[in-house]
């Protein structure tokens, strides 16, 4: 049992995130594309999650194309997409810029997606 269910009986995001937090004690953990199974608001629940065991020692490495997860204070952002491979800054990321040109720019990219 993960939370009050069983994993099976949880949805995919929902067995994801209770996995997740039944992780209480100090160590490395290695995480691709949570986003793949969690919704924004449950992005934010991990968030927190993270921030707290890292305050405990913990340390992560995510693979992720999340705005909300790549936010992470103290975070250090790797970027694969040049060579050499190199740190960058949040507002620097893929992630972001297109996040914040959608957020923006809705209309236009709605448009400029729909128009064949």
């Amino acid at each position: 049992m993960y939370g009050e269910k069983t994993l099976h009986e949880q949805s995919h995001g929902e067995s994801f995130l209770n996995f997740i937090n039944t992780f209480s004690k100090t160590g490395i953990f290695i995480i691709d594309e949570p986003k793949a199974t969690l919704s924004p608001n449950r992005q934010l629940s991990h968030f927190s999650h993270i921030i707290e065991m890292a305050r405990e020692g913990s340390q992560y490495i995510i693979v992720t194309h999340s705005p909300i997860l790549i936010a992470i204070p103290g975070a250090d952002i790797i970027s694969f997409d040049t060579s050499p491979i190199s740190h960058i800054g949040y507002e620097e990321t893929e992630s972001y810029r297109v996040t914040e040109l959608f957020i923006n720019h809705r209309e236009m990219m709605v448009k400029n997606l729909t128009d064949v």
